[in-house]
């Protein structure tokens, strides 16, 4: 099928002019019209390079990085610098020269805190690594991000167990700190009015951390990210971060719950100079999130609950 140069009409073949505008058709104008009405394609030609392939383990990585910083490497950064100043302050007392030169007190302290900062500093640089583990994904079980509305009801119901519990605490000393001080009071002549103002600042000390402390919890907890990752003995929640895989530690009790929120209820213990403790976490999740495969891995990889799985 030809084409007319002029107006583009189709030609019939053979015509020597065009029927629409009568525009003369000569065979090479008709070459032209025929090559203009049907161009002909470029041939591409095909690309040999090889595509980049990406490594999507190491994109995810990074991304995660970008999303959660670790907190616990600015800790260790702390320590460390605390850890400086108190050694240089430990052998002053030794130097002529300087202004403290003979004050052995004050090496003796700076020792003692140079040691204290080195012991922080490394408890703290461990802890980064278990961390940047679940940030990585290489002891990563589960994650997930909480929604506002989760966030929110987490954040109040720890205020309220916060408060509940240093209420607790607060009513029992200052009972306790009555009777002691009252029967000094009541038995002892002298030193009464000292007593007695030795008591009143001691329950107003206590009364200060046990309303101000879950009001700072409350607003630490509103910062946080809303993170949740999840490893078989470390979690991060929210910008805390738990871990029971250090001696004389381990995970106790781990169940899924509905109230006060659908998630996870986690009790781990720990043992210190002031022998055991346990602490317990209350973890929101999404729906989606299968607890039920997450807690069983869990358990799996925690010797104590293996051991009461089977008692079972």
């Amino acid at each position: 099928m030809h084409y007319c140069s002029n107006c583009g009409a189709k030609l019939e073949d053979g015509a020597k002019f065009c029927q629409e505008c009568g525009t003369q058709v000569t065979s090479t104008q008709r070459q032209k019209a025929t090559e203009s009405a049907h161009p002909k394609k470029p041939v591409q030609q095909k690309n040999t390079t090889p595509k980049p392939t990406i490594n999507r383990e190491s994109v995810e990585v990074i991304n995660k990085k970008i999303r959660l910083e670790n907190n616990q490497k600015s800790t260790t950064s702390k320590s460390l610098i605390s850890a400086a100043f108190f050694g240089l302050l430990m052998i002053l007392p030794f130097m002529e020269w300087s202004p403290v030169a003979g004050f052995w007190a004050l090496s003796m302290i700076s020792l003692l805190l140079f040691l204290t900062s080195l012991i922080v500093a490394w408890m703290f640089h461990s802890r980064a690594e278990k961390l940047e583990s679940l940030i990585s994904g290489e002891s990563l079980l589960a994650e997930w991000q909480l929604t506002p509305q989760q966030k929110e009801n987490y954040i109040n119901y720890f205020y309220e167990q916060e408060k509940g519990r240093n209420m607790a605490i607060l009513v029992t000393i200052s009972v306790i700190a009555v009777i002691v001080f009252g029967t000094f009071i009541l038995f002892i002549d002298e030193g009464q009015l000292a007593m007695i103002g030795v008591l009143v600042g001691l329950i107003v000390f206590l009364s200060f951390f046990a309303f101000v402390m879950p009001i700072y919890y409350r607003h630490s907890n509103a910062q946080g990210d809303g993170k949740i990752l999840i490893g078989a003995k470390y979690a991060y929640i929210n910008g805390y971060f738990h871990n029971w895989d250090f001696p004389l530690s381990g995970l106790s009790k781990i169940k899924i719950i509905k109230e006060p929120f659908y998630g996870i209820y986690l009790v781990y213990y720990y043992t210190d100079s002031t022998l055991q403790h346990t602490e317990e976490i209350y973890i929101p999740a999404n729906d989606d999130v299968d607890l039920k495969r997450l807690i069983e891995d869990m358990r799996e990889s925690n010797p104590s609950q293996r051991k009461s799985k089977h008692k079972k």
